[in-house]
């Protein structure tokens, strides 16, 4: 670990940072920058490319190359200049306007074209437009591929485990089996679920002015359809246009995206703690890794610690998602500035999101079924046939199925011989009473196999 992880206050940026990768040029100080200049040059673009705005008519060639270039290939050094800026601006927005002006000044682009940067705008234009931006991309080429990664896994091992027998534990105690494919099934299912709802949420954006009204526009070019000029700018960045709005996008769907993501990240929580109960029971083994200790003391120990991390970290992603999506819909009149330090830390909530989500697919990867313990626990557990027997009774009429099974089965140990005793003393259909002695709890697991395998249907 060097040295800048070694001093870091957030485990994001420290212990964790080499999993975070993915997400730095998105969130870092450096990508809000970029996403900033971003907005500010693809705006000066499309108001050149507006036939009404004649004042921007001719600007040199070489000026609009260094403007895309900037775009384009925006660098560290790049997001320095813009912070050198800031440094005396003491305003982060304008410090990129700057940059921007000085980049088409330095190509010779005339004074008046120069002024055209952050055209009519706000702050909060560039602002909006830039974390939509960023939330897109991270969803789209960090958090889906990770999902989609954990969602693959899960169903493979479903598929494999569909057939295989496992005892079932409603409020903990011995239930109706199951297998654990169709249980791994019951995750990916939902998982995929809420990946779906996810993807879906529109990312909105504004460019509309300092109260969402366009005055300054108006003012400038009072012939000009506005709306429809920003409307069409927002689509040009794959971003849907919000008509509607104060000086800022109002975040509600900023609060649909993280609302939505920590349902998935809550299903995954919940997985975490059920294959950490069944690493407990012995149901899964953990394959070792040469050179890892389990424990500093106890020699003998192989501890799940990737889904304990993984449930920490997601706890945290959710604790901040929560929060985002109370606070950001949320503000004083026409704006108040107390989103800005909030939105700066979703790169923190995805940050944890990633880091659990490759805990879980380090975890994952360790498992081991023990299937021989499988089976000792359902040839041990019995008694899970009586719902099977007084079902059965309950057809053919005998009277007080559930009461006689209780009398037989609560409280004592249930063997093969006495369930096997109490059915052949039935007064019901030869056939029927045949499937029941053919019933083992290994074979009582319903169309559990057929579930599994329909997840991939």
């Amino acid at each position: 670990m060097n040295k800048p992880s070694l001093t870091a206050i957030s485990p994001v940026d420290g212990r964790y940072a080499g999993k975070c990768e993915a997400l730095r040029p998105i969130f870092s100080e450096y990508g809000l920058i970029r996403y900033r200049t971003l907005t500010e040059v693809r705006w000066f673009e499309h108001l050149l490319a507006e036939p009404g705005i004649k004042e921007l008519s001719e600007i040199a060639p070489a000026a609009q190359r260094a403007l895309d270039a900037l775009a384009t290939q925006f660098s560290v050094d790049d997001a320095r200049q813009v912070k050198d800026i800031e440094a005396t601006t003491n305003h982060d927005v304008k410090a990129v306007e700057y940059l921007v002006k000085s980049r088409l000044e330095a190509a010779h682009a005339h004074r008046a074209a120069s002024e055209f940067a952050h055209f009519a705008c706000t702050s909060e234009d560039i602002n909006n437009i830039a974390y939509a931006m960023m939330l897109r991309e991270a969803r789209g080429e960090v958090l889906i591929p990770a999902m989609d990664r954990l969602i693959a896994r899960i169903g493979d091992d479903a598929s494999t485990h569909a057939l295989t027998p496992m005892l079932s534990r409603t409020h903990g105690q011995a239930a109706s089996p199951t297998t654990l494919g169709k249980e791994l099934a019951n995750v990916a299912h939902r998982l995929m679920r809420q990946r779906s709802q996810f993807a879906s949420v529109e990312c909105l954006a504004k460019m509309n002015g300092a109260v969402g009204n366009y005055n300054a526009h108006f003012a400038a070019y009072p012939d000009l359809d506005w709306p429809d000029i920003s409307a069409r700018f927002i689509r040009t960045l794959g971003l849907t246009p919000n008509p509607f709005t104060t000086q800022i996008e109002p975040h509600d769907w900023i609060a649909e995206y993280v609302d939505a993501l920590r349902r998935f990240n809550t299903i995954l929580i919940d997985f975490c703690r059920d294959v950490w109960g069944y690493v407990s029971l012995g149901y899964f083994r953990q394959r070792l890794v040469a050179g890892e200790v389990g424990s500093s003391t106890m020699p003998h120990k192989v501890n799940p610690i990737d889904f304990e991390n993984a449930e920490g970290n997601l706890g945290i992603a959710n604790a901040l998602l929560s929060h985002f999506g109370a606070k950001l819909p949320v503000s004083r009149w026409q704006r108040d500035l107390t989103d800005s330090t909030v939105l700066r830390n979703l790169g923190v909530a995805l940050g944890h999101t990633l880091i659990a989500y490759e805990s879980c697919m380090k975890g994952l990867a360790k498992l081991e079924v023990d299937e021989a313990k499988l089976e000792a626990d359902l040839d041990a557990s019995w008694e899970v046939l009586a719902e099977a027997v007084q079902t059965v009774m309950r057809r053919y009429g005998i009277e007080n199925p559930y009461e006689k099974l209780k009398e037989i089965t609560r409280g004592q140990a249930v063997t093969r011989d006495l369930i096997h005793t109490f059915i052949a003393s039935l007064d019901i259909p030869g056939e029927a009473k045949e499937r029941l002695l053919a019933l083992s709890p290994g074979k009582y697991t319903g169309n559990a196999a057929s579930q599994a395998r329909k997840l991939r249907e």
